[in-house]
């Protein structure tokens, strides 16, 4: 099967939780299967922003980039927490390769419209899932940053979520999963919903049951159902080591996102 495996939050900044993850991910690639990392780094990006005197700004969940800080997140992204993943699988024998949206020209962007105007965020428009697949071919797990160019030569910054759910549909993955530092998705009640359908998460924004990031990891997972991927679940890091069993027993974990 044809997993995309999007890691961000508490997963990333958290030694023990990645390595948890990147043990999950390593155990699912020796059973066989093909598996592709996106990761995020909202939080390592903040960090570096605040010791370089940079402000951070969020609209909707998404962070507004000027031209510093997309310079900043291209040196966060692609540098540091990339060559890190790299390393952790690296250490557990699983070969990896990094690499941005713009390497090999992934994928490709343009300039999100919204208002107020975000600046140098993206949106995925094109994809060349061949040197995903090359990677597979080799036995290799590809790592993916969450920074893609334009057609004006510009890198933009791409949310994570949505970076995976482009990845999930390019490379017509069997299952996508988001390993996160939330339980899941919760109700009015608080709880955390079992399983969301899609129609669902319109009125729950509508209503702020959701808000935040949250919205467009969301807008990813009904992306990612829309346009052919079979399973979407939101699964916390800290439970990581169910995700070789996802698609062969039931997980009692996180939240499964469905189109009914």
């Amino acid at each position: 099967m044809k997993y995309v495996v999007k890691l961000g939050g508490a997963g990333l900044d958290t030694p023990e939780l990645m390595q948890g993850c990147v043990r999950a991910i390593t155990d699912l690639v020796r059973d066989g299967h093909q598996v592709a990392v996106v990761h995020g780094g909202g939080v390592q990006l903040t960090r570096m922003m605040e010791r370089l005197g940079v402000k951070s700004e969020f609209v909707n969940g998404l962070r507004v980039t000027d031209a510093e800080t997309r310079n900043i997140a291209v040196m966060v992204f692609a540098g540091k927490v990339n060559k890190g993943l790299v390393a952790a699988l690296g250490a557990l024998g699983q070969p990896a390769v990094g690499m941005t949206g713009g390497d090999g020209l992934l994928f490709r962007a343009r300039k999100k419209r919204t208002a107020p105007d975000l600046g140098f965020v993206g949106e995925i428009v094109a994809s060349d899932p061949r040197w995903i697949e090359s990677i597979w071919k080799l036995n290799g797990v590809p790592v993916i940053a969450p920074i893609a160019l334009g057609f004006d030569g510009e890198y933009y910054n791409i949310n994570g979520d949505e970076m995976a759910s482009a990845c999930a549909v390019a490379c017509h993955a069997d299952a996508l999963v988001f390993l996160t530092d939330v339980p899941g998705v919760k109700g009015a009640d608080g709880n955390v919903l079992r399983w969301l359908s899609i129609d669902q998460i319109a009125e729950m924004a509508k209503s702020a049951i959701i808000s935040g990031g949250m919205l467009p990891k969301l807008g990813a997972c009904r992306e990612a159902l829309l346009n052919g991927v079979k399973r979407v679940r939101i699964l916390p890091a800290a439970a990581a080591g169910s995700l070789p069993d996802l698609c062969s027993s039931r997980v009692a974990h996180g939240t499964e996102v469905m189109v009914a």
